[in-house]
C-alpha cells in the first residue's frame, strides 16, 4: 500500500467574480464600502478650503460684473445724441413683454418685474435706448410709428398675420412715402 498522502488544505479564491463578491460582503460588514472603478479623490480639489475659495471668488466676480454697468460719457454733454427709440408692436400674446424683459436683462443684467411705460437703457458709452411697448389699437400704433427710430413688429407664427398688423404696415408705408 502506498504511503499515506497528506490532504492539501483548502485555499480561498483570490481572484475572480466569486472572490470579488466575498470581498465586497466582507467590506460591507466591516463598514468599508468600495466601489470598483471610482476614485473620489482622483478629480477633486486637494482640500475643501481651496474649493470654497474658488467658489467665493467666482461669486465675487459675478457680483462685480453686475455693478459695472456701462456709464454715459458726460464729457461732451452738449453734443450728446438722443436715445434710439425702439417700438415693440404686435398683437397680444406674441411675447412683446418677454422680448423687452430679455433685452433689459441683456443690457443691464437685472431682472425687470413689470413693463410700465418707456424704458431707458444705457447700452454703451455713447448709446442709449428707449424701449416702448405698443398696444394693439391703431391709434397707439400710429403714434409709435411716428416717434420710433426702430420698430420691432412681432407676429404669432402659429396664428399668422392679423388685420391690425396689415393696417399698421400700410400706414407705415404711407408715412415713409410722405416723409412724416
Amino acid at each position: 500500500m502506498p504511503p499515506e498522502k497528506k490532504k492539501k488544505q483548502h485555499r480561498a479564491r483570490q481572484a475572480g467574480t466569486k472572490a470579488d463578491k466575498k470581498q465586497k460582503k466582507k467590506d460591507t460588514r466591516s463598514g468599508k464600502t468600495k466601489v470598483k472603478g471610482q476614485n473620489p479623490k482622483a478629480f477633486g480639489r486637494s482640500s475643501a478650503g481651496i474649493t470654497a475659495r474658488i467658489q467665493q471668488s467666482r461669486k465675487a466676480e459675478i457680483q462685480e460684473r453686475k455693478l459695472h454697468a456701462p456709464l454715459i460719457d458726460r464729457s461732451y454733454a452738449a453734443e450728446e445724441p438722443p436715445p434710439v427709440v425702439v417700438g415693440v408692436v404686435g398683437p397680444p400674446g406674441v411675447g412683446k413683454t418677454t422680448l423687452i424683459k430679455s433685452l433689459v436683462k441683456h443690457y443691464t443684467r437685472h431682472n425687470l418685474a413689470t413693463v410700465r411705460g418707456p424704458i431707458n437703457i444705457v447700452s454703451g458709452k455713447n448709446r442709449r435706448l428707449t424701449i416702448v411697448e405698443c398696444g394693439n389699437d391703431l391709434n397707439s400704433m400710429m403714434d409709435v410709428g411716428k416717434s420710433a427710430d426702430l420698430i420691432l413688429l412681432m407676429i404669432d407664427g402659429s396664428f399668422g398675420f392679423e388685420m391690425e398688423t396689415f393696417e399698421f404696415l400700410n400706414i407705415l408705408q404711407v408715412m415713409l412715402l410722405r416723409g412724416d
